[in-house]
């Protein structure tokens, strides 16, 4: 299994935000985990999905991980 990495300009790519977003965010310990090797950073595409997962939300109240299963799934079968 190959390992994926994205560097800082990449990951602000993806999700739209400048770098210097992300250097702010690891400093104040937000976002996902992230490698430190030789001075740069680097981020594992395992690590960005667990943390776009994390991040889900169904309802501007709720996080996905707030909500009883049941109820995600009758939300999910909603036309």
């Amino acid at each position: 299994m190959e390992i994926i990495h994205f560097n800082q300009r990449t990951l602000a790519q993806r999700w739209y935000v400048c770098e210097g977003t992300l250097e702010r965010w690891r400093a104040e310990g937000i976002g996902p985990k992230f490698l430190k090797l030789q001075g740069r950073v680097l981020y594992r595409l395992i690590d960005i999905e667990a943390y776009e997962e994390s991040c889900l939300s169904i309802s501007t109240s709720l996080r996905v991980a707030e909500v009883p299963a049941k109820q995600i799934e009758k939300s999910i079968e909603r036309p």
